[in-house]
């Protein structure tokens, strides 16, 4: 089975934006600078994927996507990233493409044992039409999106969006398949994520990043103050 990874990607200058009550402009760069080459790093070495794929407009991200092994999809401008998901769809049509493994790049707790077991879930199902998600841990979001064939069912990215992709595997009569992964479920959003996080992690540059730019200091002085 062709299995290819997709990764959406912005540019770094105005990233993180609910980090900002914690973290400035040039901390928040970093930071997700930072998470996209610890989440590229790990899908590019994991065993089983066909390529892996990042979708952006920004030169910079490609630059990056490009050193650490992966292709490039590049967007003439930004765009939402559930647009840019559906045009980085379209663009694999004739790659061939049989499944593709949708994920965020700001999940830096993955690892590629991680991509291999939701991976090794495809190998199950063989030629059969799937599709499989992994939840964000309030269950809000859906950090990974495993689909075969890619377009099996409607997209949409942003708030309550595993209840949507739920309503959609259901609405394509699909058996509805979740996996539950704690590092895959961490996506940076808020400081509060952060702090889940640095208490989670083990090395890496995103939790470098976050110690060199005095994340554990700041989530310390915001939770004395109430700002948490």
């Amino acid at each position: 089975m062709n299995v290819s990874a997709l990764i959406p990607a912005k540019g770094f200058t105005h990233a993180k934006q609910r980090l900002s009550p914690l973290l400035g402009v040039e901390a928040r760069e970093l930071l997700a600078e930072a998470m996209l080459r610890d989440v590229l790093h790990q899908v590019v070495v994991s065993r089983g994927l066909g390529a892996t794929f990042v979708i952006t407009g920004d030169a910079r991200v490609s630059k990056i996507a490009f050193s650490l092994g992966a292709e490039v999809i590049p967007e003439e401008e930004e765009r939402g990233e559930t647009e840019a998901v559906l045009f980085a769809l379209e663009r694999l049509k004739p790659r061939g493409v049989q499944t593709v493994l949708i994920i965020p790049a700001d999940i830096p707790l993955v690892r590629a044992s991680d991509i291999e077991l939701l991976l090794g879930q495809a190998a199950k199902h063989g030629s059969s039409p799937f599709a499989l998600l992994v939840p964000s841990h309030d269950r809000m979001g859906t950090n990974a999106l495993l689909l075969s064939p890619p377009d099996i069912i409607g997209l949409r990215f942003g708030y309550d969006s595993f209840s949507y992709h739920l309503d959609q595997v259901a609405a394509a009569g699909l058996p509805p398949r979740v996996l539950e992964n704690e590092r895959i479920a961490l996506d940076i959003d808020e400081p509060k994520d952060l702090e889940r996080f640095l208490a989670a992690a083990r090395g890496g540059r995103s939790y470098e990043t976050a110690l060199k730019t005095g994340v554990m200091r700041l989530l310390e002085s915001a939770g004395r103050s109430g700002r948490l």
